[in-house]
């Protein structure tokens, strides 16, 4: 039998009931929270006989038999965790379940500390709740990743000499469908290696047939109801992919770069007549569209409302307006706005009613309207730009800058503002409703600070561009008419079938139509995650009815907006409920310096090599300590005296073993399972020692629950570490050596025996969710 299985086969691992807690001076009745088990299975030779065959068969060794734990053998225990079937949800009891949807990690991905931080915190949850009974789904899952996925088979067919352009769409797909299948799984083992507990006979990927059915319900069901759109918007451009990214797909990097002075001559006046703008990006003066000054600036005042000459275009004029978003103070207080090309120019443009201006291909060369530098790469137009100008006596000088530059989080290259016609998710109506959920108190967000950024988020919500350039992901369900306006005449369907018979009804039988190319955000599919896997828009499916909603999201706060917040307003949309009660936030894991790991500071820890050096336990417990919400330094020498822990434990079962009767001395074990420390009779006649160490294990479970209640997952783990070491190992099984060996009075050695045995089997049981592989290791070869 399994520790997965003791409170599910016996009784709740913490029940809740009326008894004493002792303390060697003071006792006080109370209701609190106790370990309960039947003491059957110290005397039952069968559950002894399975034990003896486990360990005989190859899975578990005896401390017996080995100095320290053996990491070689987690891989092991877990294959048989999964034979058993011990992960998924038992119905055995009458309680609510406990329900966490794993965030789904790239399918491209490699195990990492963020993923160890995540798994490490689930399963402590997961596994706590199993143990007290309650049917427990920990529902898996990977993610399509649509830029990473192609980027990465991009990338081998380029090693080949081969395109995608030149294999077509049809071929590309095939050939992606080929590495998901070969390298996929990669993930998914590696977490496995970490102990995850999920289940994973429900295991999902975002691209399923049954996800991709709850994709496209999404976004007809939005489309009905007039909140999807299209348009031509600002977005994120990737020349590279050619496609739009997430604002979450941009990291911006402090980069050294350049300001570039430039003159600006006012028309119709003298050659003394003009204005200096600083830019950081000269080759967007062909997108200007106006030249704006701060209202108060006295230096430019009588420029207002007069046209200024954008340089090297022909003498395009463009108009000298006032607007307090002008900023007095940087460079020369002059601002050229390029809406096509910046994001707060575009805003600004729109406000005004100015037009917008492209001057860029998606290639990122430049196009027609920058005439003579049409064709050139845009870095190299820059060059090109700024020695023509010097050459007209038009630029100033350049300064150094430090810039703030936003660059893919995919293929690092920088990324464009361009204006671009895409789908939009109109967000503020839904955003609403996620804004009440968390006012209500119907979703509780832990640490609760970050309830700040959550409403801040949403209050100040834009429409979410959710269409992209892609071959790889979920297509968009909209076909066009051949020879109809795209943009008026489209048809939303949930197949080519339908969308074929749509049109012939409104246009005849010799009607064709063609979909759009353009695939889902891969965010779209990733915010249905919690019902999509469960069976939804089927609301009458089995699990859909039994898990829905969920109890738990935990994962990193930032994604918290990008993420989460979108889940939580999907799951009101889409179920009328919000999709979790409770949102658990982790932080970063940096290194023992405090800085983020990285490879070019060559400081990344693999939790693989991790583990080889130390131990899965190890590294779990060092993660589980943290704090929620706050970034946690990793260090070798928190791994080291963990692992020593680790050790500490086992020599300690060690001992215990070696002073417990042997197993086929019935008579002995039927006087240790007379002794009910659960009653209050029977504890008030231990003698000290034994009524000292068993009234902390009973405070220690009473401080652990509450712990346990408010998620403080470090301190359940500090003070199970602090009972276990100064309490029972430095000091009660140092007195107990005397009472066995010594005192001679068999009464006296008998319960220090069952003191030893009571103690150390719920202090593995309090560790189970931390470090379940070297505690089931202990179980199996002596507690049952």
């Amino acid at each position: 039998m399994s520790l997965h299985q003791i409170a599910v086969s016996h009784s709740f691992l913490l029940s809740s009931r009326s008894a004493y807690t002792l303390n060697p001076l003071l006792f006080s009745k109370r209701n609190r929270f106790r370990i309960s088990l039947s003491h059957s299975r110290f005397t039952s030779i069968k559950h002894r006989s399975f034990a003896v065959a486990v360990s005989d068969n190859g899975i578990f060794t005896s401390p017996e038999l080995a100095k320290s734990f053996d990491f070689t053998s987690e891989e092991r225990i877990y294959n048989w965790w999964l034979s058993q079937g011990y992960f998924r949800p038992k119905f055995d009891w009458e309680s609510d379940p406990f329900v966490i949807s794993m965030p789904p990690p790239n399918v491209t991905g490699s195990l990492h500390m963020g993923h160890a931080m995540f798994v490490t915190l689930e399963d402590i949850m997961v596994r706590y709740h199993r143990m007290r009974g309650r049917p427990t789904l920990w529902l898996p899952g990977t993610d399509h990743a649509g830029i990473a996925t192609q980027l990465v088979v991009e990338r081998m067919l380029a090693s080949e000499g081969i395109k995608r352009v030149e294999l077509g769409r049809d071929e590309f797909e095939k050939r992606v469908w080929e590495w998901k299948e070969k390298y996929g799984g990669t993930i998914t083992n590696q977490i496995k290696r970490l102990g995850a507990s999920c289940d994973w006979t429900r295991e999902c990927f975002t691209l399923d047939e049954q996800l991709s059915r709850a994709v496209i319900e999404a976004f007809i069901r939005l489309h009905e109801k007039g909140l999807i759109y299209q348009g031509s918007y600002m977005v994120n451009w990737s020349p590279k992919l050619q496609t739009a990214v997430s604002d979450l797909e941009v990291e911006y990097s402090e980069e050294p770069g350049t300001l570039y002075y430039i003159k600006y001559r006012v028309a119709g006046g003298s050659r003394s007549d003009f204005l200096t703008i600083a830019t950081t990006r000269p080759e967007t003066l062909f997108g200007d569209v106006a030249i704006a000054v701060h209202p108060q600036d006295e230096r430019y005042s009588k420029y207002v409302g007069k046209m200024a000459i954008v340089p090297m275009t022909y003498g395009r004029h463009v108009p000298i307006i006032s607007d307090k978003y002008v900023d007095k103070d940087f460079g020369t207080g002059v601002l050229k706005i390029s809406p096509g090309h910046d994001h707060n120019d575009y805003v600004l443009a729109r406000r005004l009613g100015l037009p917008i201006l492209n001057v860029m291909n998606k290639d990122g060369t430049l196009n027609e309207v920058a005439g003579l530098y049409c064709g050139l790469d845009r870095f190299e137009a820059r060059k090109k730009l700024w020695s023509d100008l010097e050459e007209t006596d038009l630029a100033v000088k350049m300064e150094p800058h430090s810039l703030r530059v936003p660059r893919s989080q995919r293929g690092g290259e920088v990324i464009e503002p361009l204006v671009s016609k895409q789908w939009f998710v109109t967000m503020q109506p839904l955003a609403e409703k996620a804004l009440l959920a968390v006012e209500k108190g119907e979703l509780t967000i832990i640490p609760e600070r970050f309830e700040k950024i959550y409403n801040h988020w949403l209050t100040n919500i834009k429409d979410w561009c959710i269409s992209r350039q892609l071959w790889w992901g979920h297509r968009i369900p909209v076909w066009y008419i051949v020879g109809k306006d795209c943009e008026e005449e489209y048809i939303v369907a949930r197949s080519a079938e339908e969308a074929l018979m749509k049109a012939r009804d409104k246009y005849g039988k010799e009607v064709e139509v063609y979909q759009d190319p353009d695939v889902l955000d891969t965010w779209f599919s990733s915010a249905l995650w919690p019902f999509s896997t469960l069976g939804w828009p089927d609301e009458l499916a089995e699990d859909f009815k039994r898990f829905y909603p969920t109890t738990m999201l935990e994962t990193g706060h930032d994604i918290l907006f990008f993420w989460v917040a979108r889940m939580v307003m999907m799951g009101i949309e889409f179920t009328g409920t919000v999709p979790f009660s409770y949102v658990y936030l982790h932080g970063l894991i940096r290194d023992s310096q405090g800085r983020k790991m990285s490879k070019t500071l060559g400081n990344v820890i693999d939790p693989l090599d991790t583990i080889k050096e130390f131990g899965t336990d190890a590294l779990r417990f060092t993660l589980a300590l943290g704090t929620s919400g706050q970034d946690l330094n990793l260090s070798t020498e928190r791994l080291t005296a963990n692992k020593a822990f680790t050790n500490k434990l086992w020599n300690a079962g060690k001992f215990v073993l070696q002073v417990l009767p042997n197993r086929d001395n019935v008579s002995g074990w039927q006087n240790i399972e007379a002794c009910k420390f659960n009653t209050e009779g029977y504890l008030l006649r231990l003698p000290l020692p034994e009524c000292w160490v068993v009234s902390k294990l009973h405070m220690l479970i009473d401080a652990v629950t509450e712990s346990y209640n408010k998620f403080f997952f470090g301190d359940v783990g500090r003070e199970i570490y602090d009972f276990f070491w100064g309490d029972f190992a430095d000091w009660y099984i140092e007195a107990s050596k005397a009472r066995i060996y010594h005192s001679g009075d068999d009464s006296v050695a008998l319960v220090a025996q069952t003191v030893l045995l009571y103690v150390f089997e719920n202090i593995l049981k309090l560790l189970h969710p931390f470090m379940p592989f070297v505690t089931e290791e202990l179980w199996q070869v002596w507690a049952l």
